[in-house]
């Protein structure tokens, strides 16, 4: 989740949708909306690994400086 997270971050700062220092808001604000699990097969990573990317992609929405 870190790393979804963090890749959905970088490349709206690379894009210029936010700032520098957006990008560790946006991976705080998606890593704080999930409770840890002990689902650790790999669907369910997968699926964690999707609602994490989508969860950056609505703080970038909400921070978009364009």
């Amino acid at each position: 989740m870190l790393n979804a997270a963090n890749e959905v971050a970088v490349a709206a700062f690379l894009d210029e949708q936010i700032g520098f220092t957006d990008i560790t808001a946006i991976v705080a604000a998606t890593l704080n909306q999930f409770a840890p699990g002990d689902d650790l097969d790999l669907d369910a990573i997968l699926a964690a690994d999707g609602k994490a990317r989508e969860m950056a992609k609505e703080e970038v929405a909400q921070r978009d400086l364009v």
